[in-house]
């Protein structure tokens, strides 16, 4: 076996890097092309003549290869539209500044001047309570909490959006009021719904910040999904498919138990749902950046 199969490079790749006389890997490409195919993200520094370019390359060729061959087998033909729904956010909601990971539980927004929202792709209606965290996992600006699909995604700037921003105010229609504290890096925030008195309120690390919004009776009848706005920032959700850190007690669940006749669904492409996968034509398969021209 080549030294390069031994890191999972295919066969094939092996033995055209082997025609070359690349006979072992350097150093750079030794630790960084398993860890590529294994899914992790690599950054990394050497000098000129070091094999980072080879590092990088083979495994994407590997992975475009593998991702073509997986949609002519059919593995990912078709979106199952009769599959479950789980809790996460949406790809659809969002604005076009704001990431949303492939497992739909973290947010991010690299905008240092604008907020970047995204609401959830599933929502709740009366009757309940109902609560969900969000983890603060990098400095910036939040502001998490509840709205409607009519709502702006600048959460709590309209009167559809209600939330508890992080220098310690709760906003809606742009009312901004000093409530529950400032909160940062690391911070748990528990945000409840409570549809039986048509209240709000959230909780920081587990303790109980009191009611933040009464909701007006024009609410009644309406969903609510979980909604968050970022300015440079990053926030981890669990709405209750994983242990929940500070499990709520008085009557609440998880948002994601809430049973099917009070629950809605978010907004979504129309082509989500029957999206035929298949390998476009003259299409990019990969993109590479490079910061300068000299090193394309």
């Amino acid at each position: 076996m080549a030294a390069f199969e031994e890191m999972g490079v295919l066969p094939e790749i092996a033995k055209a890097v082997d025609d070359m006389d690349w006979t072992l890997p350097t150093d750079v490409q030794n630790e960084a092309i398993p860890m590529i195919l294994g899914g992790g993200d690599v950054l990394m520094a050497a000098e000129t003549g070091s094999g980072k370019t080879g590092a990088f390359c083979l495994p994407i060729l590997q992975t475009v290869w593998e991702n073509i061959k997986d949609i002519e087998s059919g593995k990912t033909a078709k979106v199952n539209k009769d599959a479950p729904v789980r809790w996460q956010l949406s790809y659809s909601d969002r604005d076009s500044g704001m990431a949303v990971t492939p497992d739909g539980v973290r947010c991010q927004s690299r905008d240092g001047k604008a907020w970047q929202g995204v609401r959830a792709n599933k929502g709740v209606t009366a009757p309940g309570k109902y609560y969900y965290e969000a983890t603060v996992a990098d400095e910036g600006l939040c502001r998490v909490g509840y709205s409607t699909t009519m709502a702006s995604l600048d959460l709590g700037t309209c009167k559809n959006g209600f939330g508890y921003g992080g220098t310690g105010k709760k906003s809606n229609c742009k009312q901004f009021d000093d409530y529950g504290g400032s909160f940062g890096l690391h911070d748990v925030i528990g945000c409840f719904l409570d549809f039986d008195n048509m209240t709000m309120s959230f909780s920081k690390g587990g303790q109980d910040l009191g009611l933040a919004f009464s909701l007006r009776s024009e609410f009644k009848g309406k969903a609510f999904f979980p909604a968050v706005v970022l300015k440079n920032a990053e926030l981890v959700f669990n709405f209750g498919d994983t242990p929940l850190k500070f499990p709520p007690t008085g009557g609440f669940v998880a948002i994601c138990e809430a049973p099917s006749n009070c629950t809605a669904t978010g907004l979504t492409k129309a082509s989500d749902q029957d999206q035929v996968l298949k390998p476009k034509n003259n299409a990019p398969q990969a993109i590479i950046l490079e910061p300068s021209r000299e090193l394309a």
